[in-house]
């Protein structure tokens, strides 16, 4: 078997976890999973624009049919590929059952690596994201109002469980000051992560 790591991130939407994987990519070779990509490979799928609602739509359908480890298991044969040869990024973990269920199949290989900022601090962030990004063909940089991004979260900690990944998580990195702190804490995590 691979001595190979699978780093899943962790956090609430705008804590920072996209920054955290870029610039993971950029220290070491990593190969790069997004968890919410099949939603969004779904959406495009159907020839439709992106938006929450068909989003939402897409994402209970998954889960209906898969549980709610759904985007854990839509993913691991992606994870399975790329394991073989390097270590992969899992941006985006997000239920407690997909954290059991990778748990469960990857044992010591799978790190879950939370990151964590404050609501009002990540709210600040959200609001007018995509201006500060541009073009964002990936949809990764998405801007929420303040509204928006509580409800979501309320949304992804009562209906996705996904307050237990963080909670769990093997490492935690927090995230309230500037990107150049935020990257120093990068750089530690991997140390203790690949010592």
């Amino acid at each position: 078997m691979s001595k190979n790591k699978l780093i899943c991130i962790v956090g609430m939407c705008g804590a920072g976890k996209s920054e955290v994987a870029d610039y993971m990519m950029g220290k070491r070779q990593f190969g790069y999973v997004r968890f919410g990509q099949i939603t969004l490979d779904e959406v495009k799928r159907m020839g439709k624009k992106p938006n929450e609602a068909l989003e939402k739509k897409i994402r209970e359908a998954f889960r209906k049919k898969h549980g709610m480890a759904a985007f854990a298991i839509l993913n691991s044969s992606k994870f399975d590929d790329l394991l073989k040869t390097e270590n992969v990024i899992g941006d985006g973990l997000y239920s407690w059952e997909e954290y059991v269920y990778l748990k469960d199949k990857y044992g010591d290989q799978f790190v879950c690596l939370a990151v964590y900022a404050p609501p009002g601090t990540r709210y600040r962030r959200l609001d007018g994201r995509a201006k500060k990004h541009g073009t964002d063909d990936d949809l990764r940089f998405r801007s929420f109002t303040p509204a928006e991004a509580a409800s979501r979260d309320k949304a992804e900690i009562e209906n996705l469980n996904k307050a237990g990944p963080i909670v769990m998580a093997d490492y935690l990195i927090l995230n309230t000051q500037s990107i150049p702190a935020l990257r120093k804490r990068v750089d530690e995590t991997l140390e203790q992560i690949f010592d």
